[in-house]
């Protein structure tokens, strides 16, 4: 993205979700809405979400995350109007990009035709095997649900839907990160991510699900050395990929990793616009769809502020790091740390990353040394 472009992520249905995770930091999201009752987004709404977001856009892609609690919840006829009214606005000659983001808990049949007729891209939420799954993803009784998210999987495959797994790295997967990434590797997708979990406790400890700087960097390490050995061009890492593209002298296009944010906004059900998806609150609410343009509260003052803080609020323990360009001080939400010298404000996975890119990064430099000279990957797995 320019920095001019953003990104809206939807919840159409707010916070409300067919599963119950232990470490959903969503759920209680719904106390800021509007709404007595959380609903799900009138039509009216959704015109002009979309048709604001594809006038603000600069083209000629336009993109749209649909995003939960579970988006699917808002039902199959929801998003035949999505599309009906992205191709209503959208100029000539312009694309949208559509990315739902699921549970995978209610995907059957007749959402797997309608997604893949209209080319939307899928993540579905998936953390390896049932040992580490099911200890904490949940349906709403307290039962196990990894065999019907790899059902989901299975079915999203089968009508030539490739989707993303999106896997937690929490205190569970830390225990035995191999059987974790094996798991993802089964189910024949090619491509995941890793998304950490950190709640931070009102008297400052953190959950029991939470993982911590040494588990995080011991499990992207263990799996990082799975993958480059085994795996190069048969399933992608998003934070191994993202890292590649910075030491070849490209810009992050993940949010935590690029030098600013802000430019990827949150729109709930009953219409307020937020900074960003871990800061759905009030002092972070931008206004409402209702009552003010999107690009104008894309583009106003508080939230420029708020992305340029990634880079304006750096410790000085981050602004001397050799390692600074490939995550330019982590996301925000976790900055609460404090820094060798005692300075406030130091990413709380911190030591996890340092370790994770001491360790990679001469092992990458290594594989696109042999790629430049025309290695095959297999011949690089076999080097390596």
């Amino acid at each position: 993205m320019t920095q001019k472009s953003f990104v809206v992520m939807a919840k159409p249905v707010g916070s409300r979700c067919n599963m119950h995770c232990d470490y959903c930091y969503y759920l209680e999201k719904g106390q800021y809405s509007e709404h007595e009752r959380q609903t799900r987004m009138s039509y009216d709404l959704l015109e002009t979400l979309i048709k604001e977001t594809i006038g603000a856009a600069e083209g000629p892609v336009v993109s749209f995350v649909w995003h939960g609690g579970e988006p699917t919840i808002a039902g199959l006829d929801f998003y035949k109007k999505v599309v009906e009214l992205e191709r209503k606005y959208l100029p000539a000659g312009w694309q949208v990009w559509n990315n739902l983001q699921t549970n995978g808990f209610m995907m059957n049949d007749l959402w797997c035709k309608f997604l893949k007729e209209n080319h939307f891209d899928v993540g579905v939420s998936f953390d390896g095997s049932a040992k580490v799954h099911d200890q904490n993803r949940h349906d709403l009784k307290g039962g196990a649900t990894q065999e019907r998210i790899l059902r989901s999987i299975q079915r999203l495959r089968s009508f030539g839907i490739e989707p993303d797994i999106l896997c937690t790295v929490n205190s569970k997967s830390c225990e035995d990160p191999l059987d974790v990434y094996r798991a993802i590797k089964a189910t024949g997708c090619g491509w995941c991510q890793f998304i950490p979990i950190v709640v931070r406790m009102p008297d400052g400890t953190f959950s029991k699900e939470s993982v911590s700087p040494e588990g995080y960097g011991k499990f992207l390490i263990t799996i990082f050395d799975e993958w480059v050995r085994n795996d190069l061009g048969r399933i992608d890492v998003q934070l191994f990929a993202e890292t590649a593209r910075i030491m070849a002298g490209g810009e992050a296009s993940l949010c935590w990793m690029a030098e600013t944010c802000g430019r990827a906004l949150i729109a709930e059900e009953d219409g307020a616009i937020y900074s960003c998806d871990h800061f759905v609150d009030d002092d972070h609410r931008l206004g409402m769809l209702q009552q003010k343009d999107l690009g104008e509260m894309a583009d106003c003052d508080f939230q420029i502020a708020f992305g340029e803080a990634k880079r304006t609020a750096l410790t000085k323990e981050c602004q001397r790091c050799p390692f600074l360009k490939f995550c330019n001080g982590g996301c925000l939400k976790d900055r609460f740390g404090k820094s060798n010298t005692g300075e406030e404000g130091q990413y709380y996975l911190c030591p996890g990353l340092k370790a994770f890119f001491a360790h990679a990064q001469p092992v990458l430099e290594q594989v696109m040394k042999m790629s430049r000279e025309g290695k095959t990957q297999a011949e690089i797995m076999a080097s390596l």
